[in-house]
């Protein structure tokens, strides 16, 4: 009866975080540069260490949980803007912003100037080139494949463009940035930079409808077993238990 209950709990437990990996990429389908999340499960035995424990008693003890969520490196589409200031990167790499307390990366190339002359993600952090922030003071803007920016047909300066090993989980840290272990980001040569553009979301609305409303009944299945389980403690305490004596 506990090993069930406990199964059914850990069950619960992993697919309501499920359901709120999934609804945020879809509330983020049309986020310009977000990239979604998968989950992956795992299983905990709680029975390790009891390695003489039939195999019923084993399927009993063996509890799903959520393993973690990767994030999907996977391209989004190019849209055509002709803003200059807009950006998309064809590629792996990453754009370096300074937020007030750290070094945080994005993919979004909604760019803005401020009334500072700076480069800028759309939240008004700088966006950091080979040498810093980058001052824009002219109106003419143009921004070759390679991240070269000239103003007014004066260089000035270069987007610094990273990305990252294939085992570096980048984590999400809202505004459409992600964070990453220190020292992580490397040059990234094979990364185009494509003015007049934009990267959409690579999150495919309609798998995620599907997932979700999968995702949906799974919780319901564990709440119906759950709510199983504690009809039938009940009834052990109420009726069972007094005529044991």
């Amino acid at each position: 009866m506990n090993s069930g209950f406990y199964a059914a709990c850990a069950g619960l437990i992993a697919r309501t975080e499920s359901l709120d990996t999934i609804a945020n990429n879809l509330a983020n389908s049309n986020t310009t540069g977000f990239r979604g999340r998968h989950s992956t499960f795992s299983s905990a035995l709680v029975s390790a260490g009891h390695p003489n424990l039939s195999v019923l008693n084993q399927d009993a003890n063996d509890y799903g949980s959520l393993g973690s969520t990767r994030l999907d490196t996977s391209q989004g589409v190019l849209t055509n803007t002709g803003n200059q200031l807009d950006v998309a990167i064809e590629g792996p790499g990453y754009l370096p912003v300074q937020t007030a307390s750290e070094v945080v990366y994005t993919r979004a190339g909604n760019l803005r100037v401020s009334p500072q002359h700076q480069l800028t993600t759309a939240q008004g952090d700088p966006i950091l080139g080979d040498s810093g922030p980058i001052t824009i003071v002219g109106t003419d803007v143009s921004i070759s494949q390679d991240g070269t920016i000239s103003s007014d047909g004066a260089i000035a300066g270069k987007l610094k463009v990273v990305e990252f090993a294939p085992n570096v989980d980048l984590q999400n840290k809202g505004d459409n940035y992600y964070t990453a272990p220190a020292g992580s980001a490397k040059a990234s040569p094979s990364s185009v930079i494509h003015q007049g553009t934009l990267e959409g979301s690579n999150v495919n609305s309609m798998t995620s409808v599907v997932e979700l409303i999968s995702a949906q009944r799974e919780v319901e299945s564990m709440r119906r077993v759950l709510t199983m389980f504690n009809s039938e403690m009940d009834k052990t305490a109420a009726q069972d238990l007094p005529r044991v004596s």
